[in-house]
């Protein structure tokens, strides 16, 4: 057999399929939990922001409103990263 000459990997059966749906699926509440991460430290620093009580706290509230995007960017990267190392890997 020549060394360039590629096997073609074997066919997947059912449990193969349903083992790379559910990665695909843990994948996606990965990422769920990136945005409800996002939408609390959103929410948390408007409020804080916009509260008379918590004047002191203000600039936590402003840290929070920074960090929020910074949280929700790592999320959708790790989303598309991880879908294209499944895609790849298993050739799906």
């Amino acid at each position: 057999m020549d060394k360039n000459t590629k096997k073609t990997p074997p066919a997947l059966i059912t449990r193969d399929w349903l083992a790379i749906e559910r990665t695909k699926l843990a994948n996606e509440r990965t990422f769920l939990a990136y945005f409800r991460t996002f939408m609390v430290f959103l929410g948390t620093g408007l409020t804080i922001i916009k509260m008379h009580m918590f004047v002191r706290m203000e600039w936590f509230g402003v840290l929070l409103l920074i960090i929020a995007p910074i949280v929700l960017a790592i999320g959708v990267y790790r989303l598309i990263k991880v879908r294209n190392i499944i895609r790849d890997h298993y050739n799906v």
